[in-house]
């Protein structure tokens, strides 16, 4: 019996999209010349036993000589993949690839997609950490919350070179930066407004927690079930922190009792909030409504009554992309040989994106277009200069 031939596998239909997915979105090219038999003696045998040996005598000589340490894997399991969920390792690769190939394309940095067939916390600890000698940082994506912190943290203590979760502090760094772009824009401090964070996944905890640190009056923090307040007694761990550092007013109830009065709202979760709730906000209020494709308020409705609407798409003004914020705190962290990206590094980074646009700002212009030339290299900067100053910097 004959077998049939291979035949090339052909989405249901070629549109644009799938276009320009066919073959995958990258690819690995040689900065060495092998043009002869000169060339390949030096880029391989026998030349590069030399630089093998080298390192064995003396490890630090491998950041030289190799391009690992200027080398991102995004990892992921799968478990969170843009809005779509857990749709697992295959499924994510799309998304993987393209954020190496932002990663190139905004930042000069070559990164790896790898998508781990495993959701179990230990073995995606193990197996990173295995792979860690291959690359300089590691950028974890879409990953479930709230396995996601512990992924992070345990990392962060096993391992000598930046982890980043671009999930939580991509999303946190671009959003506060479009929180202070309209601050100014309006003369108002960060000191007397009130947020509401809808959403206590990644994204939300940590946005939650770099506003807070950058010195924003309270935050309200809501999940599923409503507000997240010190006497619920349904809290994950992660919950119970967020609710000891949040909620300065002990307010309970659901989101209409958080949006009464509030200065700013966060959408960091699916859903629609109804338009008689935006309109009891505060006037003059900020409305990020961040989900994709469909925000938690369409823009049209929080212009009505907001004074600076962003969202997460590219079709509208004020784009929260973290595109913004991951390839330049990379740059930066590389430049200089920080091991670990701090909090403060953060922080450095939304005031670059704020500082790009400070004498350009309006009501559909507070945070830079992603492909603002002067964006990775202000945050590369910001980063590396608060690196310097924590004494994290090795060069």
């Amino acid at each position: 019996m004959t077998a049939e031939p291979l035949r090339e596998n052909t989405p249901p239909a070629e549109t644009p999209v799938f276009a320009l997915h066919r073959g995958g979105k990258m690819e690995i090219a040689p900065t060495a010349v092998i043009a002869d038999h000169a060339d390949l003696s030096l880029a391989y045998s026998p030349g590069v036993a030399e630089v093998c040996l080298a390192i064995a005598a003396d490890p630090s000589v491998y950041e030289t000589y190799t391009w690992a340490p200027r080398t991102v894997a995004v990892v992921t399991d799968g478990t969170a993949v843009l809005g779509l969920g857990n749709i697992g390792p295959k499924a994510a690769m799309p998304v993987m690839e393209g954020k190496a190939v932002l990663f190139k394309q905004f930042g000069g940095i070559d990164a790896i997609p790898l998508c781990l067939d495993t959701t179990d916390p230990d073995e995606i600890v193990e197996t990173v950490i295995r792979l860690a000698p291959s690359f300089g940082g590691i950028n974890l994506e879409d990953i479930s919350a709230p396995r996601c912190f512990e992924i992070e943290d345990r990392l962060k203590a096993a391992l000598d070179i930046p982890v980043f979760h671009d999930d939580q502090h991509g999303t946190a760094i671009v959003a506060l930066a479009g929180l202070m772009g309209s601050a100014a824009l309006t003369g108002r401090s960060l000191g007397d407004l009130r947020v509401v964070v809808s959403g206590a996944g990644a994204a939300g905890v940590a946005v939650t927690k770099i506003m807070l640190g950058a010195g924003i009056g309270d935050v309200v923090v809501l999940d599923s079930r409503g507000i997240i307040h010190r006497d619920r007694q349904d809290l994950n761990a992660v919950k119970a922190d967020l609710a000891k550092i949040t909620n300065r007013d002990g307010r309970t109830g659901a989101l209409a009792d958080a949006l009464a009065g509030a200065d700013v709202y966060m959408g960091l979760s699916a859903g629609n909030v109804p338009e008689e709730l935006v309109a009891t906000m505060a006037p003059g209020c900020f409305v990020f409504a961040m989900a994709n494709p469909t925000p938690e308020i369409h823009p049209e409705v929080a212009a009505r009554y907001a004074a600076v609407v962003a969202t997460g798409r590219s079709d509208f003004p004020n784009q929260i992309n973290n595109v913004l914020a991951f390839p330049g705190i990379f740059r930066g962290a590389f430049d200089v040989g920080a091991r670990q990206i701090t909090e403060a590094m953060k922080l450095a980074a939304a005031q670059a994106l704020v500082g790009v646009v400070a004498d350009e700002l309006r009501p559909d212009y507070v945070i830079p277009s992603a492909f603002d030339p002067r964006v990775a290299p202000a945050v590369a900067d910001a980063v590396a200069a608060a690196a310097r100053a924590e004494g994290i910097a090795r060069f």
